[in-house]
């Protein structure tokens, strides 16, 4: 196998660069769409959950997913070592994504499934059930990578964040 090595494509230089703009970055990150999950949990008896939308598959043997936490989250803290289901959301489960954000929308009760390891939401567009695999601290993130124990996807059409902003995909057949 041959690695392959980074190479700039200008020279560096010893002019000043500018200054490094977090909102312009965030704006040009917001470019890539990406699927909305809910990482789920269990701890000391009560279910929780987070709004995510740095998820990503990371290997098919063995059976490794990823999602990153900010490191202030309630769910960085718990997560690393305890079984956990990340819940890919379904287009219409925008009040769902909303409630693990922390902006709960009323009378949108919470369906849990509780038949594998960690609790997961009823009638999510796909499920992954994990145990942990390890954990990387990454500046103000950390990133938990699970082992897939279960999985489970459903025919309906996901729901993504885009250019800051839920938005529907249909799926073109």
């Amino acid at each position: 196998m041959s690695m392959l090595t980074a190479q700039s494509a200008t020279p560096p230089t010893s002019e000043p660069q500018p200054a490094f703009d977090p909102r312009d970055f965030r704006r040009a990150l917001g470019r890539f769409a990406t699927g909305v999950t809910v990482v789920t949990y269990e701890h000391e008896g009560a279910h929780y959950g987070a709004t995510v939308n740095s998820f990503t598959s990371v290997s098919m043997d063995p059976p490794l997913v990823l999602v990153s936490l900010a490191t202030t989250s309630r769910a960085a803290t718990k997560l690393p070592d305890r079984p956990f289901a990340i819940n890919v959301l379904h287009q219409d489960q925008l009040d769902t994504a909303m409630q693990f954000a922390g902006k709960p929308q009323t009378g949108t009760p919470v369906q849990w499934n509780l038949d594998h390891a960690a609790p997961r939401l009823a009638e999510s567009h796909a499920a992954f059930v994990c145990t942990p695999w390890a954990i990387h601290e990454a500046g103000d993130h950390i990133l938990v990578l699970g082992h897939v124990e279960h999985y489970e996807a459903s025919e309906t059409d996901a729901l993504v964040f885009y250019q800051g902003a839920f938005q529907r995909l249909s799926c073109v057949s």
